[in-house]
């Protein structure tokens, strides 16, 4: 008796988790947990202690099968992710968050008008220069998002961003270069543009 409430709770958690993890097949690990568990009364309800080995070596294949597709995630969503982190940090006036988004590296490429910067370091103290204060900084917003996947570790995005000010409203376009590092997608080179002022 124990045995089988054991195994019910156990497959009714694995099945919880995996329903949780991979939303887009929800419904086939419920039926596949329960087959598992109409296998198991069938060939081992005589035997709790092999019914638990079983269960244990179940629930391990689908945890180490689950954090192997989490590390194939979808680039473009990971790359939107922290496209999406660069605008909020912005708009809290936090330009060191900001710069987090970018490849800490002396290789970082940052293009501008007719202005090319060489490495993060330098990359940050322009914008610090340019938007020393939240007046000039505004509210950011990145818009027409086309991010396309190079390879499993490289993408390219083309946007347009824009600043909500009070006397003006600066806008243009940029062209990014990301690549996929062990601390996440980051920025290593950066192509903006400003729009003429009218």
């Amino acid at each position: 008796m124990r045995a089988r409430i054991f195994r019910r709770l156990l497959v009714h958690a694995v099945t919880k988790y995996i329903g949780e993890s991979m939303k887009t097949c929800s419904s086939r690990p419920s039926r596949w947990a329960r087959g598992v568990s109409a296998v198991i009364d069938r060939r081992y309800s005589a035997s709790p202690l092999i019914t638990r080995k079983i269960l244990f070596a179940v629930c391990f294949i689908v945890l180490a099968f689950l954090g192997s597709t989490s590390v194939a995630a979808d680039p473009k969503s990971e790359v939107r992710a922290v496209l999406n982190a660069q605008q909020d940090a912005w708009n809290r006036g936090d330009i060191d968050a900001f710069m987090n988004g970018y490849w800490r590296s002396e290789e970082t490429v940052f293009v501008s008008s007719d202005e090319v910067l060489r490495g993060w370091q330098k990359v940050l103290e322009r914008y610090k220069r340019q938007y020393s204060d939240r007046k000039k900084m505004g509210i950011l917003t990145f818009s027409e998002l086309e991010i396309t996947s190079l390879s499993e570790d490289s993408a390219v995005v083309l946007g347009s961003w824009r600043l909500g000010r009070v006397k003006d409203q600066p806008h243009g376009r940029f062209t990014l270069i990301f690549r996929r590092f062990d601390d996440g997608w980051k920025i290593v080179h950066d192509h903006t543009s400003a729009a003429e002022t009218k």
